[in-house]
């Protein structure tokens, strides 16, 4: 088990756009490994590889408590669309820690990504895995849940 430090909100490399994984990196499955160990550890529910400090489009998401049943990992994630009603939720972030914000976001994303194999996959998400994805996602853009705060909805 290798439990990484989590980047703070304080750390500019959190402000950096994250850079495409080639299909011949051979790190990502160390990466994931460390990403889900580090998440599990800190209690989260999604994880972007940038905020342990790696400037690459992984995220991994499990909303299940733990295990690898629920285990998502998902690599050049992007969203193909964004649809339904703007739902505002109240997010917290680990590298915002005691951090809560009011996030509008839509309440549906299709995502297309790319698996651990190789594989091009698309997930077609809605309630707290669509916000918990566009979450993510925003982290590998340079984007943080204060950037979505504003006074209507804090």
């Amino acid at each position: 088990m290798t439990v990484r430090k989590i980047v703070s909100s304080l750390n500019q490399l959190l402000r950096q756009r994250s850079e495409l994984v080639s299909l011949e990196d051979r790190t990502i499955g160390a990466l994931v490994k460390d990403m889900l160990d580090t998440m599990y550890a800190a209690g989260g529910v999604g994880l972007a590889a940038v905020q342990i400090g790696v400037l690459k489009q992984v995220i991994v998401v499990d909303l299940s408590g733990g295990g690898p049943r629920g285990q998502q990992i998902l690599i050049n994630p992007e969203v193909i669309k964004a649809s339904g009603e703007e739902v505002i939720f109240r997010e917290g972030c680990l590298s915002l820690p005691g951090v809560m914000v009011n996030v509008n976001r839509p309440a549906n994303v299709h995502v297309r990504y790319r698996s651990l194999d190789g594989e091009t996959c698309e997930i077609m998400a809605h309630g707290l895995l669509a916000i918990c994805l566009q979450h993510e996602i925003d982290h590998l853009n340079g984007v943080l849940i204060t950037d979505h705060a504003s006074p209507e909805i804090m």
